[in-house]
């Protein structure tokens, strides 16, 4: 049996389908324990800095205040993706384009019409 193109193009998008799902199931994991270590994390400071100020405790604060940026700048770049970004862009451009279009054709169209003249009023209107 010969499987038709539309076939084809279904169990393509299918796959496609199924690879953004588990991409998705990994991204949502990977946010998951990065929001658990930046608790972690963020207790084991509070700890710290009820302890004191001594030079040793002063660098493991600074190591974990690091670790806390590192983890906070990793699940941003994650979230925001130029790809997504992408798509809404370009349906801005168009549809702002066609918006433009729509705006200078009806302004043209609306110019050239001549618009009536007031001055011809009838005469009962203008004696008092």
């Amino acid at each position: 049996m010969v499987a038709s193109s539309d076939e084809i193009n279904f169990e393509q998008a299918l796959e496609k389908v199924e690879r953004s799902l588990c991409e998705l199931k990994d991204r949502y994991a990977q946010v998951q324990r990065d929001q658990q270590q930046i608790e972690t994390l963020q207790q084991q400071k509070t700890d710290l800095q009820s302890q004191g100020k001594s030079p040793t405790l002063k660098a493991e604060l600074r190591e974990i205040e690091q670790q806390l940026e590192e983890l906070e700048l990793n699940l941003e770049s994650r979230l925001f993706s130029w790809s997504g970004l992408k798509e809404v862009f370009w349906q801005a451009v168009r549809f702002g384009g066609l918006g433009i279009a729509i705006g200078w054709s009806l302004a043209f169209i609306t110019l050239k019409t001549p618009t009536p003249n007031n001055s011809s009023t009838p005469s009962s209107l203008s004696s008092p």
